[in-house]
């Protein structure tokens, strides 16, 4: 990032990246664990859909808060 990065648009980033990761790898556990548990007919959708927002906000607070933990940090 460049120099004049404020420490909220870093932390903004980190949570905005966190969260994409987070969906696609909940998007596909989610689609993998509905599968395996034999999940039946639209309830696969609702299964889907909360694994990948769960997932999405866990990995953003995560990456969120190690960017605001490094804020300050040059390296």
């Amino acid at each position: 990032m460049a120099r004049g990065d404020s420490c909220l648009v870093r932390v903004g980033a980190g949570v905005a990246i966190g969260g994409a990761v987070g969906g696609a790898v909940g998007a596909v556990y989610g689609t993998y664990e509905a599968v395996r548990l034999r999940v039946p007919g639209l309830l696969k959708i609702r299964h889907i859909g909360q694994t990948t927002i769960g997932s999405a906000a866990i990995f953003g607070v995560f990456l969120g808060a190690g960017s605001l933990i490094h804020c300050g940090k040059n390296y």
